[in-house]
């Protein structure tokens, strides 16, 4: 169960250093914000506990582990029952190339967003999962030229 929790600016700080450098020690930490680690130390756990803070990873580079494809692809599905949303999320979730997908307004009912080695992965992808997803219709894909900005950080 998590606990109710106030950002202050303290609070805040410590979100924003650790989103820059999750690996420093808690003194580190402690110092670039302004505070003794003991209560620095609190604080984070807090905010762990409440879910503000819902985890770490490392940021890995796609390009270099071989995933240099992204590729953004508006879905439509042909029926909106919760049951047939329940199945289609489930199975985007299960789809380990799916790397986000969100429920829109608009022309798609979804945005997901793809990543494959190359393009002839991407196809096998197309017509291996994506076509077979539950309740599917319409796909649509957009192959990504570059990044313009890609951020994973917060503004806070």
């Amino acid at each position: 169960m998590s606990e109710e929790i106030i950002l202050d600016r303290a609070s805040r700080q410590i979100l924003a250093e650790l989103q820059r450098d999750a690996r420093q020690t808690v003194q580190q930490l402690a110092e670039r914000v302004g505070l003794s680690a003991t209560p620095c130390w609190k604080r984070v756990k807090q905010m762990e506990a409440a879910g503000v803070i819902r985890g770490y990873t490392a940021l890995v580079d796609r390009a270099k582990v071989g995933l240099g494809l992204r590729v953004v692809v508006e879905a439509n599905l042909q029926q909106h029952s919760e049951e047939a949303v329940r199945r289609f999320e489930e199975a985007v979730a299960a789809s380990p190339n799916i790397v986000q997908c969100v429920s829109t307004t608009g022309q798609a009912d979804y945005l997901l967003t793809v990543l494959a080695t190359d393009i002839q992965h991407y196809e096998q992808f197309l017509h291996g999962t994506l076509f077979k997803l539950p309740g599917i219709t319409h796909v649509r894909s957009s192959i990504v030229l570059r990044e313009v900005k890609s951020e994973v950080r917060l503004p806070l």
